[in-house]
C-alpha cells in the first residue's frame, strides 16, 4: 500500500479542535470501509491549512472519502515517510508542533534527497530544543514536509540552518 498526502483548508469545514477529532473519526472508519486508512492529521492553528497522510491502495478512495465528507481537495501526491517506521506514526504518540515545507530544487533524485538527509540529520544535535520527528517525501521530487516539536518559530529556523536545509514555509500547528 501507498501512502498519500492529501492537502486541504478546513477552515470552513471545522472551527474547534473537537469538531476536527469528530470528523477525523468519522473519515477513518469512512476510509476503512475502502481498504484504506487515516495515518494521521496535521492542522494549522487556524485550520487554514490541513494535511492528511492517507495509507491505501489508490489515492481514489482518500480523496472520494474526504470530498464526499465535505473536505475540498487542494494536493494530491504519494509520499514516501523518512525518519519514522510507519508503525510508530500510528501510535500518534509524537508531539509535533511545527511542519516545514521545502520544495526540492528538480535537479535533486530521491537518492540524492536521502544521502543528503543522512549525512546532514547529525547536527539537528546542535539545536537540541528542537526534536525533530518524521518526513514525508513526495514521490515525485517537487517538496517535502518535516514535522518538528519547538519551542517556538525561530527555534525551528535555527535547526533548519544547522542541518543547511532550505525553508519555503512554516506552519504552526494545531495541539491534539
Amino acid at each position: 500500500m501507498a501512502l498519500y498526502l492529501i492537502e486541504s483548508s478546513l477552515k470552513e469545514v471545522v472551527s474547534t479542535t473537537e469538531e476536527l477529532n469528530q470528523k477525523v473519526s468519522a473519515l477513518q472508519a469512512k476510509l476503512n470501509e475502502k481498504n484504506a486508512a487515516l495515518v494521521e492529521v496535521q492542522v494549522s492553528k487556524d485550520f487554514s491549512r490541513s494535511f492528511f497522510i492517507v495509507e491505501g491502495e489508490t489515492q481514489t478512495a482518500a480523496t472520494e472519502t474526504l470530498k464526499a465528507d465535505g473536505i475540498p481537495v487542494e494536493l494530491v501526491k504519494e509520499v514516501r515517510l523518512v525518519g519514522k517506521e510507519l508503525d510508530d506514526v500510528k501510535k500518534n504518540n509524537d508531539v509535533v508542533n511545527y511542519l516545514v515545507e521545502w520544495n526540492i530544487p528538480a535537479e535533486i533524485t530521491m537518492d540524492q534527497y536521502l544521502a543528503r538527509k543522512k549525512k546532514n540529520s547529525v547536527h539537528y544535535q546542535e539545536v537540541p530544543e528542537v526534536a525533530f520527528s518524521r518526513t514525508y517525501v513526495c514521490e515525485d521530487m517537487t517538496k517535502c514536509l518535516c514535522f518538528y516539536d519547538a519551542p517556538d518559530e525561530a527555534a525551528v529556523k535555527r535547526a533548519r540552518e544547522a542541518v543547511q536545509t532550505p525553508i519555503d514555509s512554516i506552519t504552526e500547528l494545531a495541539g491534539k
